[in-house]
């Protein structure tokens, strides 16, 4: 295959190329991405202009003739498109470039894939979106891929729209898609806006830890390379058409996750004195926070034959001591923040 990935330069999007290049699958890998704030090649340290089947190209989504060129260069057969705006606080303060990126970019990648595959019967295009797009949940319940949505953030409204896009291009043209919907990832590599990050920097430099509301909101959390080998056998496996879920089976609070990092750093990094958890600070609760998520997951099982490998405690713990080793490549991404 000559596979698209779109957003290979940030978090899912460089552990996913990591994950499959060697595989005997892919003839040619092409990573799209447009290095915006979330994105840098410091991510593919190693294969980024040394990988035999790796091809860089600087593209936005929103240049739609750009894109057609990339297809049709390359000769893309197959697509995971990654590519996203993807944090929730940015949507609330700006949501233009989620609309930008996340639909119109969509759009365009979807047009120039129903161009160049006409006639052609091989193909696939992956569409990876998020369990926000389903809104909030209650005390007990998953979403299902049948679950209604109602999306409550501008992010997840453009995940939505963009979700429906996808579906469209199948139902009206036959364009052969597949939908995944994932919980929170956490693992290598991850901006250091985000919830694991942000905490374990707060500790390493004694500064307040910030929980909104009063911490309770759950969310399910997935290892990154779990999340990838599922994303892997959805490209391949999955039908067309078809919507799969991917979770993580790991319920938890965010006040108890973020008491876990605590712990840990202070396991792992002794010198700083431990009593992380002192500091913890509340601050008001974002706008239209979600209270919980929970992914079912059981059709990823039973079609596809996955599940999470990785023991949760045993996974964030790696997750925390990638970052505590790994300080270099966050001072060298914070300086785009």
């Amino acid at each position: 295959m000559n596979l698209l990935i779109t957003g290979g330069g940030g978090f899912i999007g460089s552990n996913l190329i990591r994950h499959i290049i060697d595989k005997p699958e892919v003839g040619q890998l092409i990573n799209l991405d447009a290095l915006t704030y979330a994105g840098h090649l410091e991510n593919l340290e190693g294969i980024h202009g040394k990988h035999p089947r790796y091809i860089f190209e600087k593209v936005d989504l929103r240049e739609k003739s750009e894109v057609l060129r990339v297809i049709h260069q390359h000769d893309i057969t197959h697509v995971m498109h990654l590519a996203a705006e993807t944090h929730v606080d940015r949507s609330i303060a700006g949501p233009g470039d989620f609309i930008t990126t996340n639909i119109n970019g969509t759009f365009h990648l979807l047009e120039a894939c129903r161009i160049h595959w006409l006639g052609t019967t091989k193909n696939r295009f992956l569409h990876v979106s998020t369990d926000e797009v389903y809104g909030s949940l209650g005390d007990s319940g998953s979403f299902t891929e049948s679950s209604p949505y109602a999306p409550n953030s501008p992010y997840a409204a453009s995940k939505a729209a963009s979700d429906m896009l996808v579906r469209s291009y199948h139902h009206t043209y036959g364009l052969p898609t597949v939908i995944t919907h994932c919980s929170n990832n956490h693992g290598p590599y991850q901006y250091p806006e985000k919830l694991i990050p942000v905490v374990i920097q707060s500790i390493l430099a004694r500064h307040e830890i910030p929980v909104y509301g009063d911490g309770l909101n759950v969310r399910d959390w997935l290892p990154v390379d779990d999340h990838c080998a599922a994303l892997w056998l959805a490209l391949n496996q999955g039908r067309a058409g078809q919507t799969y879920n991917v979770g993580g089976l790991n319920e938890m609070a965010n006040l108890t996750l973020v008491e876990l990092i605590c712990d840990l750093v202070d396991e792992m990094q002794p010198t700083l004195g431990g009593h992380s958890r002192d500091l913890i600070t509340f601050v008001p609760d974002r706008l239209g926070h979600d209270r919980r998520y929970a992914i079912d997951a059981s059709k990823m099982l039973h079609e596809l034959g996955w599940k999470p490998e990785r023991k949760p405690e045993s996974a964030l713990r790696s997750t925390v001591q990638w970052y505590l080793e790994n300080q270099g490549w966050v001072a060298s991404i914070k300086v785009s923040l």
